[in-house]
């Protein structure tokens, strides 16, 4: 397994591109739960160019009927990030000193369920953000409304 360089120039330009609009290879989960860690995940992938086509822990997407439930699910995408030691992209939670663009921001609500995915396009002056669900291109994350933000910055992506 070789280790690779995550592109953030391509995960931030891709995020932009597509922030207030759908690209039309993915389906749009809108109408079923939302469709903000289906974006977040095509943003990584711009950014990795790699899948992780294990069945059961795996990452990809394929089609709306074959996608891994971390290609669209908030809590499956962070278990996949911090936890994957095989081929794909892999992360792991920093503060948010530590963050950079093209890394992810979860929130969540005061019962701690994590409910939202972003894709941080700007560390400074302020944060920035690119999501889908409640459509935005370079918002700041001060103006959401949550309890808690986890940060994951991805780390690299290995390859096969």
């Amino acid at each position: 397994m070789k280790n690779i360089e995550y592109n953030r120039t391509d995960a931030v330009n891709y995020a932009k591109k597509w922030a207030l609009s759908r690209n039309p290879n993915y389906y749009n989960f809108q109408n079923l739960g939302g469709d903000c860690t289906n974006f977040v995940s095509q943003s990584i992938y711009a950014g990795a160019k790699v899948m992780n086509l294990s069945h059961n822990r795996g990452w990809y997407y394929y089609s709306a009927s074959n996608r891994s439930a971390s290609w669209t699910s908030v809590e499956y995408l962070y278990e996949f990030l911090v936890n994957n030691q095989t081929a794909g992209p892999y992360a792991q939670i920093v503060p948010e000193q530590e963050i950079e663009p093209g890394d992810v921001v979860q929130l969540a609500d005061s019962s701690g369920d994590f409910y939202h995915s972003l894709v941080i396009t700007q560390t400074k002056p302020l944060i920035l953000v690119c999501a889908h669900t409640y459509d935005a291109l370079d918002r700041p994350l001060i103006s959401y409304t949550y309890h808690t933000a986890r940060f994951l910055h991805i780390e690299g992506v290995r390859k096969w």
